[in-house]
């Protein structure tokens, strides 16, 4: 993946063209950050997802570029992943931080996934 983030261009009124879809998603997401010396840990809730990151709705103030863990279970698959993200943007309570650590079986998995999804990528 690049270090740098992908800038979003518009074709259609409201929508965005980006280097992944996001698709509407509904799991929870746990963050954690090393803060003050010590690892804090937070609850998320995912709103949108996609093969390279995830959006979380997150009731805290972090810094663009912060590397945090995120652990979550994606539906219909048992296992938790814990994998690095780096946060990305941020509009509000909403949070969008790319994958930095997945695996080619995890990325396998995620576009498996959020084929079956609805789109999520209108403003």
């Amino acid at each position: 993946m690049s270090a740098k983030p992908g800038r979003a261009f518009t074709n259609a009124p409201g929508r965005r063209l980006r280097r992944n879809p996001r698709y509407r998603s509904s799991f929870p997401v746990l963050v954690t950050l090393l803060a003050a010396n010590r690892y804090e840990s937070l609850q998320a809730h995912c709103k949108d997802l996609s093969e390279a990151g995830i959006g979380v709705l997150l009731a805290a103030e972090l810094a663009s570029g912060e590397v945090v863990s995120l652990k979550f279970t994606l539906p219909s698959l048992p296992a938790p992943w814990d994998v690095r993200g780096i946060l990305r943007h941020r509009r509000g309570y909403h949070y969008g931080f790319e994958f930095l650590s997945l695996t080619r079986e995890q990325t396998g998995t995620l576009k498996q996934l959020v084929e079956g999804l609805e789109r999520a990528d209108f403003d």
